[in-house]
């Protein structure tokens, strides 16, 4: 499978592709690489950029990171505000992303949104969120019963890396964010080692 390594040029742009079981498109939209480590690819998404999908649209209202893991998830670190109640960590289950190269020389990662969500908010309360559309979808889309017990499995271990700070949210989120909102810190990093 192809995908971004460590040697791909940070800012190469990402386009991407969330799509439902039937293949319709979900949220789409455009990022920057920010780099490659043993947790995935970090993609940036700086404050005002656009997200759709079909009914839908909105511009972030502050800078967001996310993780693309060789794995069923992938977690949103939203820059934090001064309000308790935002939410710094949105991590959505999906299947496994899939990568292809696009014809600008850039990336698209495609993978399909599982419902399930795991939420956490600035003050520390962590919750899984839209149960009641997983159970919908099933019915609706025929979901297999081994992608229904995989997504289940994945939730419940990114629950729980999340409250216990497992890798990826050890505070790695928060490194990549800097590279985003700081212009030359993986250089002023790389430089101290």
């Amino acid at each position: 499978m192809t995908n971004p390594t460590a040697s791909d040029r940070p800012g190469t742009p990402i386009h991407v592709d969330y799509r439902k079981w039937d293949g319709t498109p979900h949220w789409q939209s455009d990022g920057t690489l920010l780099g490659v480590d043993e947790n995935g690819c970090w993609v940036g998404f700086p404050q005002g950029t656009h997200f759709e999908r079909p009914g839908a649209a909105f511009d972030l209202d502050r800078d967001s990171v996310s993780l693309f893991p060789d794995a069923g998830y992938t977690p949103a670190f939203n820059r934090p505000t001064d309000r308790p109640e935002q939410v710094v960590v949105y991590v959505d289950i999906t299947t496994p992303p899939v990568w292809s190269r696009t014809d600008d020389g850039g990336w698209q990662v495609t993978m399909i949104d599982l419902d399930l969500d795991v939420v956490q908010r600035a003050n520390g309360f962590s919750y899984v969120d839209d149960e009641d559309e997983f159970a919908d979808h099933q019915r609706k889309f025929g979901y297999p019963d081994d992608v229904i017990r995989q997504a289940e499995a994945d939730t419940r271990s990114v629950f729980e890396g999340l409250r216990d700070g497992r890798a990826p949210f050890d505070g790695a989120g928060w490194q990549w964010m800097r590279r985003l909102v700081e212009p030359g810190a993986a250089e002023r990093s790389d430089s101290l080692h």
